[in-house]
């Protein structure tokens, strides 16, 4: 955990976001050290818009397991923008929100391990 699902304008390039989301969860020190439970993935959309216009888009969906504080998800929310400012793009909004998964309902199964 966590999932970091990486919603982006097809013109921005998902190779170079996808290392500075995993930095910045890896900076939280909420997860394993080795960044082994970090799973990062994008959607890049051609089809969008923002406000009346076509501009550039980072939106960042931090999910992971319910018991964590108010001040970490905070924290969290922070280090992954904060590492995005290091692509400076210009004319792009870039937005981080993380939502709990219910431990309760949540499953995992991984296989060939």
């Amino acid at each position: 955990m966590p999932h970091c699902i990486v919603e982006h304008s097809a013109s921005l390039d998902g190779e170079l976001i996808l290392p500075l989301v995993f930095l910045g969860a890896m900076k939280s020190a909420l997860f394993e050290t080795d960044g082994s439970d970090i799973k990062v993935r994008s959607i890049a959309y051609q089809n969008y818009l923002t406000g009346q216009e076509k501009s550039d888009f980072i939106h960042v969906i931090l999910k992971i397991l319910s018991g964590r504080t108010s001040d970490q998800k905070h924290m969290l929310s922070t280090a992954v923008l904060t590492q995005l400012q290091e692509l400076e793009l210009h004319d792009c909004s870039l937005t981080v929100e993380v939502i709990d998964i219910e431990r309760a309902s949540y499953s995992k199964l991984v296989h060939g391990k």
